[in-house]
């Protein structure tokens, strides 16, 4: 089993589907009911996550994934979410971008210790391996990802 594997949700049984990240452009189809994958755009840009998903989306993901702890109404979030759009797309395949509105999932926010935001995580092998807190410039966060791989 190849370390550079994506985890896809089958958006119609809702199973997940592990698929090597040089066959994504294969069209893959899901090993449970054989309904063509979502494409490689879906797997290029952040993943909304919730307190019901946060296991299977992030601690379970065989890739890196950053965890942005957001809520709507922050306006330092609403800066950073373009620039981590395209860290998803820049890294797809190597890092996973997931998002959590903390107002809407208070018990993963919780759990992880999220006292302000934005607050970014990295996880590797279902486990945090560091964070940044607030709003950074786009060199930054990269460093602070490829610093920790």
């Amino acid at each position: 089993m190849s370390d550079n594997s994506v985890i896809i949700s089958c958006s119609s049984c809702g199973a997940k589907n592990r698929v090597p990240a040089s066959r994504l452009e294969d069209r893959p189809v899901c090993g449970k009911c054989k309904t063509r994958l979502p494409g490689p755009s879906a797997t290029n840009r952040p993943v909304d996550v919730t307190d019901a998903s946060f296991q299977s989306e992030v601690l379970a993901c065989p890739i890196p994934v950053l965890l942005d702890c957001w809520a709507p109404w922050c306006g330092p979030c609403k800066m950073v979410a373009p620039v981590l759009d395209e860290i998803a797309r820049e890294y797809a395949g190597k890092i996973k971008v997931a998002k959590l509105n903390v107002d809407n999932n208070p018990a993963t926010a919780s759990r992880f210790r999220t006292q302000s935001i934005p607050t970014m995580i990295l996880f590797k092998n279902g486990r945090e391996i560091d964070r940044l807190v607030g709003a950074a410039p786009k060199q930054q966060i990269i460093h602070f990802i490829q610093n920790q791989l």
